[in-house]
């Protein structure tokens, strides 16, 4: 026991992101980056939760009228090597997908939410802690945000990332964003605060690409997420500590960020039928 509170207390070493990790994570957002855009060719279905077969479907839509997240985890598989596994040596893709249903929502009061960014720190406390729009050009973002996570470990994260949206329809857009840095913070918010450089840290968030589709029907808006993220692996030994963190963490972040999403956008609904 007192070891392991020994090793609780210590800090998790620092990791090197190899080449071939980021190399493997790259094929990965390739292949699915390509069945994304099969499936927006189509049209139809528009949505994930439309292809489910109808028993599983029937149930997801009775969650999302609850007022719940639907949120299953994915995996893309090989196409070039038989359909197998991506392999991703020292690291751990995470990928799930994640529905809202927003009633009484326009598709536009849900993106003027969405691209709100300068005040995403007030939207979602405590996961975002700061957040700034650093470029805005037409339908492409760059933007800062500050990111917290405490779950047995406690991590914040300096990250940028590049957001592009499309405009479908009058009731249909889709969005892609990207991290292009991300940079563990030491001591945040103390005098003695500094970044880690980028890829030699924990490990806790090395990638993230987030793909959006927001459909307008039903008497309210559909936001739909998938998250493709890359961590370290788990080591030997550490299982107990960094597993919880590695395995658990992107589900609940994107389940937390579409509930977030829900709420505030009904939020702004209402101050503004009151108004």
């Amino acid at each position: 026991v007192l070891v392991g509170f020994c090793t609780l207390a210590a800090p998790v070493r620092a990791e090197d992101l190899k080449p071939e990790t980021v190399e493997a994570f790259d094929h990965y957002v390739q292949l699915t980056e390509a069945q994304i855009d099969a499936q927006l060719a189509r049209h139809e279905p528009y949505l994930w939760i439309e292809g489910l077969p109808q028993g599983r479907r029937a149930d997801a839509e009775a969650q999302l009228r609850a007022g719940e997240v639907v949120i299953e985890r994915l995996e893309t598989l090989n196409s070039t090597d038989h359909g197998k596994p991506i392999s991703v040596e020292n690291g751990m893709i995470h990928h799930w997908i994640g529905t809202v249903f927003i009633p009484g929502a326009t598709l536009a009061q849900t993106l003027a939410l969405e691209e709100d960014y300068d005040h995403h720190q007030d939207f979602f406390r405590p996961d975002v802690m700061r957040s700034k729009i650093l470029r805005h050009d037409g339908n492409d973002f760059t933007l800062e945000l500050r990111l917290y996570k405490k779950k047995v470990i406690t991590t914040v994260l300096d990250t940028e990332h590049e957001v592009h949206y499309t405009f479908v329809d009058s009731t249909h857009a889709w969005s892609r964003s990207r991290t292009t840095r991300i940079q563990e913070v030491d001591n945040a918010g103390e005098k003695d605060e500094r970044l880690q450089p980028a890829g030699h840290d924990r490990g806790f968030l090395w990638r993230m690409n987030t793909y959006w589709r927001f459909e307008e029907k039903d008497g309210g808006t559909y936001v739909e997420c998938q998250s493709v993220s890359l961590t370290r692996d788990i080591p030997t030994g550490l299982g107990w500590l960094i597993g919880p963190y590695v395995t658990s963490v992107p589900r609940e972040s994107l389940t937390f960020t579409l509930a977030t999403t829900r709420s505030a956008v009904l939020k702004g609904i209402t101050t503004r039928t009151a108004e």
